[in-house]
């Protein structure tokens, strides 16, 4: 009879472990991004906004390059706030994604929160926009646009347009989101190329947020301050295409009485430019998706990245956007 009660012991301890081993895988497997063995990568992306078209086809970019490369993608939208993108990278290291990536509104304030994704071991990517932060092991690479240098490419062209003017020609200046990379960016690198030419002089400079109706609100105030205005830089396409509309209602005609440069090239301000409203733009590619999806895979393997990877952009004149535009993707 002993030896019946033990028998039967044994049975039931093995069951009981044999149970508790299988809720054991089961929880392994449902754990998060990192945690899963389906070998997906989970990436947690973090957006900027949706306040140009530029930024509507960086979005759409990531979205399918992710699906296409077989990446699940948790997806969020700023809508412009810092204290927005923070949260949710702190949703994403709390779920345990394999990789961060995001566009950070802001230049500065990020170290905390980099550092909690380092602590826990999730390599971060930053996409089109850089930070100030003087840890630069606290993401993994940056991918996106010289900002500096689209400035002074707009800058350059202005400077050879007007090298035989004998006059001062006013300048003004829509500049993008307060604090955000390609703003300061851009104003420095165009302020840098116009240096060489005396006779251009910046009268007025203001943000107008990257947005159409910033860029027209500021350029009414502009020209109502500044009876005579000569060019127009915007630090992108869509505050250009505000500008049209303020520049057009005082009576002025966009592209020749007042000469505009922006930067992006999206297919409403190629459209601009060739239709002879715009003069020149420098080229911005939003279309970063497939881009960041191999290295995504990259880093979550382990493998050394360069610490900047820079995209290929152009500039396009009135006669190149004509040539361009039918094939433009975005």
């Amino acid at each position: 009879m002993r030896k019946l009660r033990t028998q039967r012991a044994i049975a039931v301890l093995a069951s009981v472990l044999l149970v508790g081993g299988v809720a054991a895988c089961g929880n392994s497997d449902t754990g998060g991004g990192g945690s899963k063995d389906d070998g997906k990568i989970t990436m947690g992306f973090s957006q900027v906004g949706a306040e140009s078209g530029w930024r509507t086809a960086n979005t759409t970019s990531i979205k399918e390059s992710a699906a296409a490369a077989g990446v699940e993608l948790k997806f969020d939208d700023a809508q412009q706030k810092q204290e927005n993108q923070i949260k949710a990278i702190r949703n994403y290291i709390q779920q345990k994604v394999d990789v961060i990536a995001f566009s950070p509104v802001v230049e500065s304030g990020w170290d905390t929160v980099l550092k909690e994704a380092k602590d826990a071991g999730i390599p971060v990517i930053l996409t089109d926009r850089s930070v100030d932060s003087a840890d630069k092991s606290l993401y993994k690479t940056f991918l996106g646009s010289d900002f500096v240098k689209e400035g002074r490419l707009a800058g350059e062209w202005l400077v050879e347009q007007k090298k035989t003017a004998s006059g001062p020609v006013n300048i003004v200046e829509l500049q993008g989101n307060t604090g955000a990379a390609p703003a300061n960016d851009r104003k420095k690198g165009f302020g840098e190329a116009i240096a060489a030419n005396p006779n251009l002089k910046i009268i007025a400079s203001q943000p107008g947020d990257f947005t159409r109706a910033g860029g027209k609100q500021v350029m009414e105030q502009f020209l109502k301050a500044n009876p005579k205005i000569d060019v127009l830089f915007a630090h992108n396409d869509d505050m250009g295409l505000g500008a049209l509309e303020a520049i057009t209602a005082a009576g002025k005609v966009p592209g020749k009485d007042i000469t505009i440069i922006t930067v992006d090239a999206v297919k409403d301000g190629m459209q601009a430019l060739a239709d002879g409203k715009f003069n020149f733009i420098a080229e911005c590619s939003p279309l970063l998706g497939p881009q960041l999806m191999d290295l995504a895979k990259k880093v979550h393997a382990g493998e050394e990245v360069p610490p900047r990877i820079e995209t290929e952009e152009t500039t396009f004149t009135q006669e190149q956007a004509k040539e361009a535009l039918p094939n433009r993707k975005y």
